[in-house]
This record gives structure tokens, C-alpha cells and sequence, in this order.
């Protein structure tokens, strides 16, 4: 079903829990399927990471996610990494991981997505973990993906449109604008000021559409949901455009248009 489009904050209308869900499925199934003798192979861009690491990882992230789930929203949620687990080695991580996965369905399936739970940054309405695990399993499912191909398996599927697009939404809004301040402070001087288009090109588009128009501030980022030129404009499949901003592809993978040197000193300061 279409949603509506931008509202009058400029805001894309969110996916739905629902939609969020499926997606978490899907990608955990994919992640799930990596082939058990490929669980050696390095992940091309990520430095140290072979594809059983990556299965672990996120296998813990859920593990982690399901012990705040249960403590409450004002869950330590350091202790809840803490009592996290853990994945087994080898080939186990894989039914391991299924295990967790549908553990991690089953719980949100219950939720009401309004219900107020723990997070890493404070209570959350539950809704922000339909999202944030489907876009976890999302890039991750991918850096599995791209080790397979480089080991010469199949090639990776693209993460779904809507899927990717979201991801952009999520990653200027509360990445970028939110969560970099919590960590560094103050944007650097060669960013305050600058402003910055992302206009995803896929045909068809996703429902919202796929723009967003970014302005930096010394210690946070407005951002519209909206076609407006920018100092440098970002142009790319949402796919591309979602793995490229959090560093999984290189900038030459999209189209850059006016001052590349915004792109890059954005590119480099991408760490969360």
C-alpha cells in the first residue's frame, strides 16, 4: 500500500511496524542462509570481519536486544550486553543464529509498536527496534553477502527499495543528526554551514519518494524530506546510497554533483 508522502514538517511518513517486520524477516533469513563454507571468507569493507563474525555479531546485537526488551525501559542496557550469550564458533552460528532471529520475531510480533521500552539512547516507543533491527540485519546481511561474492559464490541481492530508503531516513535523522553530537560534540567548522542533497533515482521510486535535504549546524543537522539544491548532491540507488553512507561502498559508487569536498569530509566523519 502507497503511504503518504512528506508531511508538513517535512518529515517521510515511517514504515509501518508491520512492513518493518517483514523486512527483518526476510533479511534474517538471507543472513541466516550464508553458506556454512563461506563462513571464513573476509568481508571486503569491513577490515577484520569474516562472515561467521558478522552472523555472531548481529546474533548478539538481537541477544541484546531481546534482554532490554524484557528489562523494562529503564533497562541497564550495559548489562544487558553484558548477559548477552553470546553466539557458538563455526558452522553452529548459523541454526544458532535462526534460533535467535525468530526468538526476536516472535517477541516484537507481541509488542504494541507504542509501548515504551529500553534503548541505548533512553525509553523509546517499541517501534524503534522494529526499525533499528531491520536495518541492522539490512547493512549486515550485506557485508556477509559481499564476502560470499568476493569468494566467487552468487552475487548479493540488493536490500529492498522501501528498505533502503528508510535506512537514509533513519541515518540523517537520528545517526547524523542525534547520535554523532551524543559522541563527538561539534560538527567540524568545514561542514557548519554546508548543505548537502540526497535524491535517491530508483524507478520506481519508493512511496515517500527517496530526498532529503541536509543543513549543518555546529552541533546537529536539519533535515527535510524535500528536493532542494544543496552545496553537493548525492545521487544513487537508495541501495547504493544507504550502503555508501555508512561506508560499505566507496563515494565513486554514486553520482556526486557540485562541491565533492562536502561528500568527502561528510564520507570521513560517517562513524557512529
Amino acid at each position: 500500500m502507497r503511504r503518504a508522502g512528506p508531511d508538513g514538517r517535512g518529515r517521510l511518513t515511517p514504515m509501518t511496524p508491520e512492513e518493518h517486520l517483514a523486512h527483518l524477516r526476510i533479511e534474517g533469513d538471507r543472513l541466516a542462509s550464508m553458506p556454512p563454507d563461506a563462513l571464513d571468507a573476509p568481508v571486503p569493507t569491513v577490515e577484520g570481519w569474516t562472515v561467521e563474525r558478522v552472523v555472531r555479531h548481529v546474533g548478539k546485537v538481537h541477544q541484546w536486544v531481546l534482554n532490554i526488551l524484557a528489562g523494562g525501559p529503564e533497562v541497564d542496557v550495559t548489562e544487558a550486553a553484558a548477559t548477552a550469550p553470546g553466539m557458538p564458533k563455526g558452522a553452529d552460528c548459523l541454526p544458532a543464529y535462526r534460533e535467535t532471529i525468530e526468538r526476536l520475531l516472535g517477541v516484537l510480533g507481541e509488542l504494541d509498536p507504542d509501548e515504551t521500552v529500553g534503548s541505548f539512547v533512553g525509553p523509546q516507543p517499541a517501534r524503534f527496534w522494529f526499525r533499528r533491527q531491520a536495518l541492522e540485519v539490512a547493512v549486515h546481511r550485506t557485508d556477509a553477502a559481499d564476502a560470499v561474492t568476493a569468494a566467487g559464490g552468487e552475487a548479493s541481492a540488493s536490500i529492498a527499495t522501501d528498505l533502503a530508503a528508510d535506512g537514509i531516513d533513519e541515518w540523517c535523522r537520528f545517526w547524523l543528526a542525534e547520535r554523532w553530537p551524543m559522541r563527538y560534540e561539534a560538527f567540524p567548522d568545514a561542514l557548519v554551514g554546508r548543505t548537502l542533497h540526497i535524491h535517491g533515482t530508483d524507478e520506481p521510486s519508493p512511496p515517500d519518494g527517496a530526498e532529503w535535504h541536509l543543513t549543518f549546524a555546529p552541533t546537529t543537522v536539519e533535515v527535510v524530506a524535500a528536493h532542494q539544491k544543496g552545496d553537493v548532491a548525492l545521487r544513487g540507488r537508495a541501495d547504493d546510497l544507504l550502503l555508501t553512507l555508512w561506508r560499505r561502498r566507496p563515494l565513486d559508487t554514486i553520482d556526486l554533483v557540485g562541491d565533492v569536498a562536502v561528500a568527502e569530509r561528510l564520507y570521513d566523519i560517517a562513524r557512529f
